[in-house]
């Protein structure tokens, strides 16, 4: 099953703090807020996790906060979903930003 979602990186600009915190981990937060311009960091992790949001709900999976989908990144830079324990799926994901949008593209493999 496959997700994809493409956002502007402008709604991601100045918006008050419970904007982020409904949206983001405490993570999440911090690794965009360590960027010269957090905007399209927060806009890849918002697309990335609509984009597992759709390829879940695609299985019949239901997630009820974009906060139980994290976007984490390993040490080599590679980007990867951390879901809540209750589901047990393999996610391929695949963000990329630029000046003024944001992709992602995620694929469970069933």
């Amino acid at each position: 099953m496959i997700g994809i979602d493409i956002e502007d990186n402008s709604r991601f600009e100045n918006k008050p703090e419970e904007f982020y915190q409904r949206l983001f981990t405490n993570d999440e937060i911090e690794y965009c807020r360590s960027k010269r311009n957090p905007a399209p960091h927060f806009a890849a992790r918002f697309c990335a996790k609509e984009a597992v949001f759709k390829a879940l709900s695609s299985l019949n999976i239901n997630i009820h906060s974009y906060k139980s989908i994290e976007i984490l990144k390993k040490e080599n830079g590679a980007v990867y979903v951390k879901l809540p324990k209750n589901i047990n799926k393999s996610i391929n994901l695949s963000i990329s930003h630029e000046k003024d949008k944001s992709i992602a593209i995620a694929m469970i493999q069933v």
